[in-house]
This record gives structure tokens, C-alpha cells and sequence, in this order.
């Protein structure tokens, strides 16, 4: 019986467009912490070693502080010994991380690199099989070309992959796909006994077997993530028994939401929604708005967003899928106080607003009127 850590998809160093200032910095150090949660956790659960299946960097060109100190978070651990995958975000071309004299100066002594397709054996009749990127477009299937020649095994075999399996790819006939067909195969024979794969973000069971898994990204990256911010605690037998437990390690998520917008009560209820959100700081929020509202409600909605785009790490409006119209009503006008040439001006722009048939000048002049507002309102 062996027990490990199966993880993948650090992607340390990566940076999210969205972020701003000191919240990328939070998301940064969010995900080292995740590393030093994965160490405190095999430590705990009395695991052998720790997999992480590609993409331990966002890049080969991280900084020299995401490295170091990144082993630092591996290093607080020493009894854990983590394996290193390079996958299609740091794999082993000319610039890899992996070799450069910060690495090669700076690693701990309990972390090692799976650097070649050569089974690494490890004690108790444990092998691990790995499949490590040689550059970003490799030509083939690299996890069925590190089992090639192998048979029936009393050992434990841990194939270590990275990378999109066929059946689940919208392009079948990319040759770089894992064959998933060719792994149950082995798997049957008793030639292998468990693939950790590593490249989908999302925690993923692949096929019938219950023996190849994608751990999924320790913190979530990413809107698209079904089932992130987990790593699998794996128990097996040579004899092929397996017991999978996803265990959740993140502390951040990405969520979305839709609202339809045309009376107060739509953004009572908007409000409501935001103010209940657990642990802003560590929430990136996507907003789709459809709809129309009134001048001063599009003012309210405003502030509304500008309050909760401090509290939150993140707040996106969701540009696809969003249309909010601008409709001003008798109130707005009456609201403004104005009279000759500056109402016949306003009314001129509120038309402009309503105008179907030049989008650019309508957006234009729903700002100017709900700007227009906002003066008023802080003069009154």
C-alpha cells in the first residue's frame, strides 16, 4: 500500500489581468500558501511523497522571489519529498526553470524533478512513471511513449502525466493527446495502477477505471472551473485497489452572476447578493447586467459597483453579456432643475440616449446624464 498527494497546475507567478495593485499580490501569495497547505496536509495524512503534474510555474521566465520562495513554502515540510513534473506552461526546452542556476542553487533537498521517462523508484516497491513536457508542442502522446516497453509489475506503477486526455478534447486527431484507451488498457493489465494527470483545473474522474484522475488547480484560476481548489489524497495497491478523497486546499473562487435590471427592487436585491458574499477580499466577481433603469437609478447602480469593486478582489462587468439601457423618465428630468436653453440641451442628450442607431454617442450620453446626476446630487 502506498499513500501520496496528487497535485498539479500551481502555476506560480501567474498573473490574472483583472487584478489590481495589492490584490494580485494577495492572489500571489494565496497561491504559495496553497503549497504549504499541500505539505502540511501529506504530513498529516501520513503521505509518502507529493506529485505535482505540470505546471508547477506559470512560465520559465517567473522571478527568482516566485522560486525561492516557493521552495521555502516546499522546504517548511522536510519529511515530504514533492516530485516536479514539467508540463506545457515550464517544460524542459532551452530556458526551463527547472535547470537554471537559481534552481539548481536554491532547491531543497526534498524536492526533485521528473526530468525523463525512466521509471524513478522509490522505496516499498513504489514506481513512479513520468511524462515530462519536452518543449510546448510535443509531437505525441508523451504518457503512452513513457510506458512503452514495460510489463505486469509486483510494484506499485504511478504514471505522472500532463496534458489533455482524447476523450474529452473537441480535437481527437491532435497527436500530443493522452490516449485514454491505451491507459485502461495497461491499467487492466496490471501493468500500471494509477495516472495523475495534470493540465485541466477542474477535479476530474477520466473514464471507467476510478484510477485516472486530474487533481485539478490547488487555487482557482479561472470563471470556467467546475470543481477547483482541491488536491487528491490517493491510497492503492499493486493489486489495483484504489481510494481517491478530494480534499480542498484553496482559499479564493471565481463567480458569476446574472441579474436583470428595471426597478429598484432588481438592484435592492443586486445589493443584497454582494453584501452577502463571504470573504471579498479573496472573491472575483462577474457581473452580467441586462435591462433598463432610469437615470438615478443607473447613478445608484454605480455607486453600488464602485463600493463593492473596493471590497471585492475583483469586479468585472461581464461585456457580452451585458445591455443595460439608459431610459430617463419624467423624475430624472425634474430631478436635474433646469430650464430654458439647459433643458432643451437635456432633453436633447436624454434623446440621444434612447438612439438605437449610433451605439457610441448613445453610451456617451448615458454617461454625461448620469455624471449630470451625481453633480446634483452632491449639491443638494
Amino acid at each position: 500500500m502506498v499513500k501520496f498527494v496528487h497535485s498539479g497546475d500551481w502555476q506560480l507567478g501567474m498573473p490574472r489581468h483583472f487584478l489590481r495593485g495589492e490584490a494580485q499580490a494577495r492572489f500571489d501569495a494565496a497561491r504559495l500558501d496553497a503549497v504549504e497547505r499541500i505539505g502540511a496536509l501529506a504530513v498529516e495524512e501520513n503521505c509518502a511523497f507529493v506529485v505535482v503534474c505540470g505546471d508547477v510555474f506559470e512560465s520559465n521566465q517567473v522571478s527568482r522571489q516566485v522560486l525561492v520562495r516557493a521552495f521555502e513554502k516546499m522546504r517548511a515540510n522536510p519529511q515530504v519529498t514533492f516530485f516536479l513534473l514539467p508540463g506545457n506552461h515550464d517544460p524542459l526546452d532551452a530556458s526551463s526553470i527547472f535547470r537554471s542556476p537559481a534552481f539548481v542553487e536554491q532547491r531543497p533537498d526534498n524536492v526533485r524533478v521528473l526530468e525523463s521517462e525512466s521509471p524513478v523508484e522509490l522505496s516499498h516497491g513504489v514506481e513512479l512513471v513520468p511524462a515530462p513536457w519536452p518543449n510546448k508542442h510535443p509531437t505525441s502522446d508523451l504518457a503512452a511513449a513513457a510506458c512503452e516497453g514495460l510489463g505486469p509489475t509486483d510494484a506499485v506503477r504511478i504514471v505522472v502525466g500532463h496534458g489533455a486526455v482524447d476523450s474529452m478534447s473537441p480535437n481527437p486527431v491532435d497527436p500530443k493527446l493522452i490516449a485514454l484507451d491505451r491507459l485502461e488498457e495497461l491499467l487492466d493489465g496490471g501493468v500500471i495502477h494509477y495516472v495523475a494527470l495534470g493540465d485541466r483545473h477542474s477535479t476530474t474522474d477520466v473514464g471507467a477505471s476510478g484510477r485516472v484522475w486530474y487533481a485539478g488547480a490547488p487555487e482557482p484560476t479561472d470563471y470556467d472551473e467546475t470543481d477547483p481548489g482541491n488536491v487528491l489524497i490517493v491510497d492503492l495497491t499493486a493489486a489495483g485497489q484504489v481510494d481517491v478523497r478530494r480534499v480542498g486546499v484553496g482559499t479564493w473562487r471565481f463567480l458569476r452572476c446574472e441579474r436583470h435590471l428595471s426597478a429598484d427592487e432588481d438592484i435592492d436585491e443586486l445589493e443584497e447578493w454582494l453584501a452577502g458574499l463571504d470573504d471579498k477580499d479573496r472573491t472575483i466577481v462577474k457581473l452580467s447586467i441586462v435591462g433598463s433603469v432610469s437615470v438615478a437609478q443607473k447613478a445608484r447602480l454605480d455607486r453600488l459597483l464602485e463600493h463593492h469593486a473596493d471590497l471585492l478582489a475583483a469586479l468585472e462587468l461581464w461585456e457580452r453579456r451585458s445591455d443595460l439601457v439608459l431610459v430617463p423618465d419624467d423624475a430624472d428630468l425634474e430631478h436635474f432643475g433646469l430650464s430654458g436653453f439647459a433643458h432643451e440641451a437635456l432633453l436633447e442628450v436624454s434623446g440621444m440616449a434612447e438612439d438605437p442607431a449610433d451605439e457610441e454617442q448613445a453610451v456617451a450620453a448615458r454617461d454625461a446624464l448620469t455624471l449630470l446626476h451625481r453633480l446634483v446630487e452632491s449639491r443638494s
